[in-house]
């Protein structure tokens, strides 16, 4: 059983309240997002393991188990192109859950004009092996869900 936590603090609101089709209809895999709060922060791990992918907006970590947990920060915020975000961890660098990946502040992506609500996403998983899916308020590192 992994144990996903909350890679930003904010209301945990359900995949179904993310502003793009692909993570709304969990395509991308189950999971849920987090409307975070606006201002300057840390998104940190939600699990440990190695850092696969690394960009400024999006960060994927796999487990020793070989399960992935994608964390995306804000929709469509790839046009940005890194610029708001500041990476705090490398590609390939091995991560405990709860350590810091990436500073950024989600006012600045809305008023940029895009969403700046953060889908975390167990890969690769079917939809009925995720449960535990918590809604509301969450700070950094609570329990998310549990990935079976």
């Amino acid at each position: 059983m992994t144990t996903v936590l909350a890679p930003v603090e904010g209301a945990a609101v359900g995949l179904a309240a993310v502003p793009d089709p692909v993570f709304s209809a969990g395509m991308v895999g189950p999971g849920t997002a987090i409307d975070p709060l606006r201002g300057p922060g840390k998104a940190v791990a939600p699990i440990a393991g190695k850092i696969m992918k690394l960009h400024p907006h999006a960060y994927v970590i796999v487990g020793d188990d070989g399960k992935g947990v994608l964390v995306h920060l804000g929709i469509d915020t790839v046009q940005l192109k890194g610029k708001g975000f500041q990476l705090l961890a490398a590609e390939g660098d091995r991560v405990c859950a709860g350590q810091p990946v990436v500073a950024w502040d989600p006012a600045v992506i809305e008023a940029g004009g895009r969403s700046p609500v953060c889908p975390v996403v167990a890969l690769d998983a079917l939809a009925e092996s995720v449960t535990g899916v918590v809604h509301g308020a969450v700070q950094v590192g609570d329990q998310l869900f549990q990935w079976e």
